[in-house]
């Protein structure tokens, strides 16, 4: 006789193939016992259940083989291990400790062989939980009159200024990819669309090796209108969000599951409410236990993870809004406070310490636009129709960008973005 487990969908079920007159010859059994791991099969047979219960396996029925192809063989050495890459660190220690040494898969290992390596449950319910937070951005716009649009990813000049931009040659013309949607929104809005929001890739050329940066991401990005003032912005990021996490939890328990007995992680602490503070009240909350910040600076990620830990004590949530940034630390296109030009009206989204969301009023006056993006050294003449979008009657508006990858990580738990990305793009790798 010969036992296979064969998986589906995050299922697994034994499956038994045992010689028997007519139906099984001892031919089979010898072909399904020699059969790779991995291999892609089809099987025909009688489900029954065991008298002993099944432990290599998530179903507790048994497949009584009657026929049995295998549609593609794996190669007999797969380059990791399943059960190997699927292994958590919890039980790598446990291990040590009593004498035994299992193997440990690398980061670099698991990316260089990546089709292999999101087989496990725990990168399947990654992927998975990432999808269901596409969809439950992209249907909570939908149901508060939002457009989705697709924006172009080759553009002449720079969408947010700065040197990190991937250049090219565009017909004799020099061009780059876009740093995010960002004009282009913009433009829309100014197009009588009213409110829009963009899921599609961005681009930037920082020699960042750190545990959340990437060289391309994907953007959640979204444009609006403002009424009367540009909390309606922060608005849409408290319902949104906060809708987007109970819909996890809701939805996706058994992803979550998966992902948690491999990367062990406390569910996400939020309020009904999303807490707002203002950047002076965050600054005086760091200063209050030693910690200097520049007044009219911009927090470093370790100000940040002491800050989100102190309103974790404070507040009871991991999930913030930090308002009213100076306008020195923003980009060209932010609006200044109309009572404190020092201060701009924008704003920063965290969860367990770490930014994810940047947001603001932008600037809709033209002559106002052109002053501050030469005050930021951009060449105005690369962005002239962005520019000119606003001579034709712009409404005052606003938005944010967030990227997905750095959501999923972070509601996670997890600690590394590439962990988060299908085949992530960082200043080293750019295969497969």
């Amino acid at each position: 006789m010969a036992f296979l487990v064969i998986r589906e969908n995050g299922f697994t079920v034994q499956c038994l193939v045992q010689a028997q007159p007519d139906t099984v010859s001892p031919q089979m059994v010898k072909f399904a016992a020699a059969l790779s791991r991995e291999s892609i099969v089809d099987v025909e047979g009688v489900v029954s259940i065991p008298a002993a219960p099944i432990k290599g396996a998530t179903q507790q029925v048994e497949i009584q083989v009657r026929k049995l192809y295998c549609i593609s063989r794996a190669v007999p050495t797969l380059p990791i291990n399943l059960e190997d890459a699927a292994r958590s660190e919890i039980e790598i220690e446990k291990a040590l400790q009593a004498g035994e040494q299992l193997v440990r898969v690398n980061q670099d290992t698991r990316l260089n062989f990546r089709v292999l390596d999101v087989r496990t449950p725990a990168n399947q319910g990654i992927f998975r939980i990432q999808s269901h937070v596409a969809n439950a951005f992209r249907q909570f716009l939908l149901s508060e009159s939002f457009v989705e649009i697709h924006t172009p990813k080759l553009i002449a000049g720079s969408s947010e200024g700065g040197a990190a931009v991937f250049r090219l040659d565009y017909k004799g013309q020099p061009a780059c990819l876009a740093q995010s949607p960002q004009l282009h929104k913009q433009m829309s809005i100014c197009g009588d669309f009213g409110r829009v929001f963009e899921i599609g890739p961005v681009f930037r050329a920082e020699d960042s090796y750190t545990h959340r940066h990437l060289c391309e991401f994907t953007g959640l990005d979204v444009e609006m209108e403002i009424k009367k003032h540009y909390f309606e912005v922060m608005d849409i990021v408290d319902r949104l969000f906060v809708a987007m996490f109970d819909s996890l939890n809701q939805h996706c328990k058994k992803d979550l599951e998966a992902v948690g007995s491999q990367y062990p992680f406390e569910p996400l602490k939020y309020l009904r409410n999303t807490l707002r503070l203002t950047y002076e009240e965050g600054i005086q909350m760091l200063k209050d236990v030693g910690i200097e910040i520049e007044p009219f600076g911009d927090l470093n990620t370790e100000a940040e993870r002491k800050l989100g830990q102190l309103v974790l004590e404070k507040y009871g949530t991991e999930f913030y809004i930090l308002h009213r940034y100076p306008l020195a630390v923003r980009p060209f296109y932010t609006m200044p406070c109309y009572d404190n030009p020092a201060y701009s009206n924008s704003f920063d989204v965290f969860i367990r310490g770490e930014e994810i969301i940047s947001g603001a009023q932008r600037v809709h006056v033209p002559e106002f636009l052109e002053q501050r993006a030469a005050a930021c050294g951009i060449d105005v003449k690369t962005i002239s129709t962005y520019i000119d979008s606003f001579r034709y009657g712009a409404p005052p508006h606003g938005g944010f960008g967030v990227g997905l990858e750095r959501v999923v990580m972070l509601f996670c738990g997890l600690n590394n973005i590439r962990k988060t990305s299908l085949f992530p793009r960082d200043p080293l790798r750019i295969a497969p």
